[in-house]
This record gives structure tokens, sequence and C-alpha cells, in this order.
């Protein structure tokens, strides 16, 4: 059976436990609680290594993006540092060009402008004066030159400085960006290391409890031959009150409810994985609260009332005959038996109390319908609500 999308890990290993519990119905407390831990942990390993796996995933995803993100925030700072070195570069420029400018303020403080008019005026004539005109036209543009060069090159400073600030944040954020991918694939090398831990804890308990289920498989197995031993010789007691009977025919319908409980475990053969045997099942389990009242299905005479080795206190009524074969309900696990061999019950009566003897692993009722004494399925024979 497909395990359903929705289910949980905890509740697959829940039913991967209840299943060794029914199976090892007649194994050692000892072998059971092996079983179980062998169960849980063989249930619980696909969901821990798919959880391994998709966290070394999530490893190589995570350093992956620390890598890139570490070279894009190198890259970021290499273009920083150029952007940075053109704007000491202009903002040189301007040191340089403030100077000269400084300079020819300082000059035409100092008269500079009185002492060209005087070259000017000291002129020997109109070629002289031309001459001299000329002169001081080219000291003028050299002068407006040397203005216009520091205006330029405080634009180029400013333009440089902008680049450079927003160079610098793209390299602020990039770095910090790197440093948050690091941690998250640090976060994710740990979490992937829990898992692997985790699963490996795993592996070491199922290798554990199998260790103690085959140290126990003498004494199960054992118990098993016995619990087969048991059914066959309450086949053939019942078989054989059929036989000497000669009892009517069965008129009652479908058979009552024996218990207010709920079913925890079907009808049918199992294989033990463990103990490499086959167990047939031969009832239905309905759970109930410890004590709670039993009721004869159908009217009948209890032909069995006492201990069945691993039924525990054990009770089978004969109700008459379907088909020419005897029809007989058997109760089994009871903390008390409240009839006696012989006694005639109504259907509904109390005959007994839910209990956990014999082969049990919890409170519950395991009921049986049987024809000649070989069992069948009692759900073809319950009400279909099983209420």
């Amino acid at each position: 059976m497909r395990a359903d999308p929705g289910d949980s890990a905890a509740e697959r290993a829940n039913r991967a436990v209840q299943r060794a519990e029914s199976v090892l119905e007649h194994a050692t407390d000892v072998a059971r609680a092996a079983a179980r831990r062998l169960e849980a942990a063989t249930a619980a390993m696909p969901a821990a290594q798919k959880k391994v796996a998709t966290s070394r995933g999530v490893v190589d995803a995570a350093l992956a993006s620390a890598t890139t993100a570490s070279r894009k925030a190198k890259e970021a700072r290499a273009a920083y540092a150029k952007v940075a070195g053109r704007f000491e570069q202009a903002q040189n420029r301007v040191d340089e060009a403030r100077e000269r400018v400084d300079e020819i303020a300082t000059a035409s403080y100092m008269g500079s402008n009185i002492a060209r008019l005087n070259v000017l005026v000291d002129a020997s004539g109109p070629a002289d004066m031309m001459d001299r005109l000329s002169i001081v036209d080219q000291i003028m543009r050299n002068q407006q030159h040397d203005v216009d060069t520091l205006v330029v090159a405080r634009r180029d400073a400013r333009t440089e400085q902008d680049r450079a600030g927003l160079a610098k944040r793209a390299a602020e954020e990039a770095e910090a960006a790197a440093r948050g991918r690091l941690r998250a694939a640090r976060s994710a090398q740990a979490a992937a290391q829990r898992a692997q831990q985790a699963l490996l804890q795993l592996a070491r308990t199922r290798a554990a409890a199998l260790r103690v289920a085959n140290a126990q498989r003498s004494a199960v197995l054992a118990r098993y031959r016995a619990a087969k031993a048991e059914e066959s010789r309450i086949q053939a007691a019942l078989r054989g009150y059929s036989r000497k009977s000669g009892e009517g025919r069965y008129g009652g319908g479908r058979l009552l409810m024996p218990v207010n409980g709920w079913k925890s475990s079907d009808y049918g053969w199992r294989y033990d994985p463990y103990y490499r045997v086959w167990q047939l099942h031969a009832g239905m389990d309905i759970a109930a609260g410890g004590g709670t009242p039993i009721h004869a299905a159908a009217f009948g005479r209890v032909i069995r009332a006492g201990w069945a080795g691993g039924y525990g206190r054990y009770t089978c009524i004969s109700h008459g005959r379907i088909g020419g074969a005897g029809l007989q309900t058997c109760y089994g696990h009871q903390s008390a038996i409240l009839v006696h061999v012989g006694e005639y019950v109504r259907r509904g009566e109390v005959i007994g109390r839910v209990g956990t003897t014999g082969a049990s692993t919890g409170n519950h009722l395991h009921f049986e319908t049987r024809f000649d004494g070989s069992p069948r399925n009692p759900v073809n024979y319950l009400p279909p609500c099983l209420c």
C-alpha cells in the first residue's frame, strides 16, 4: 500500500509499530520491544535519508551562492578602487588649477594689471605698441584658460566623487550579501551534519534492535510453535463439539457487536519479517478500555471458558448451524470470564470483561467467528458500521 503523501513521518512510524505489535502477537516482551524500535527506525529511515539528501542539496546551493556573492563583492570592491583612483586624480587636477588661479589672483592684487598697462605706455611706436599689445593679450588668454581649467576640473571632480560614492555603496552591499550567504552556507552545513547524525543514530538503533530480535529467535519461535499447537487444539475441540452436538439451524441474523470500541487489527495471514514465519491472526481486535463489558454476539451455549495460552482468558459460544457447519464465536484476552461451560446466554448478555491477558500488548478484545472450529473473517458477520 502506498503511503499517503499527507502522512507525517511520525504517523507512518506509529503504524509501523502497530504492525510490529500485531505480527509479533506471541513474541516475548523483549522481542516485541526490539521489533517496535526496529519498525519505528525502519519507518523513519526514508524521511531521514531524504532529509540528508535535501540538506546536501541546500548546502551545495548555499556554497555556490556564497561563492558567487564573494566574487561579486571582490568585483565591486575593485570597481570602487578604480573609481576612487579617478576621483583622486580629478581632485589633484582641481588642486593644481586652484593654485594657478590663486597665483593669478595674487598677481592681480599685487599690481600686475598696472604693470601690463605700463608696458603699453612705454611703447616706442605703433609697431612696438602692437607687439606689446599681442603679448598682453596672450597673457590674458592664458589666465582665462587657467580659470576655465579650474571650472572643468571641479565639475569632473564632482562627477567622479558621485561615482565613487555609488561604487562604495555597491561594494559595501555586495560584501554584506556575501557575509549573509556565507552565514547561510554555514547554517546549512550544520543542519546537514545534524541530519546525517540523526540518520546514523537511526541506523545504529535499527542494528541494535535487530541484534536483540535475533537473540530472541529461539524463545519467540518456541512461543510461535506453542501458539500453533494451541490453535490446532481449539479447532479440534470446536470441530468435535459441532459433530456431536446435533444443534439446529442458526437463525439470529447478523451478529451483535461484542464490545463498544474500535477496530485496531484485522483478521488475516501475516508474515513476520523478523522470524520469517507466517501466522494467522484468527480474529479481529477491538480496542477498548480495561474492564469494558463484553457481550455475547448471539444466543448460544458456552462451550469453552478458561485459559488458552496466548489467547489468555478465552470464551467460545456455539450458536447453531449455517449451511451444515456450526457457527461459533470466541472472545480472547479477557480480564474476567463471567460465564461457565454449558451455560446458555442471550444475545447481548455480558459474558466477560476486556483485558490484556495472554499474548496481548494492550487492552482489547480478540473476537473470532469460527465454523466447525475453522476461523473466518468476523467483518463478514458483524454490522457493516461495526457499531
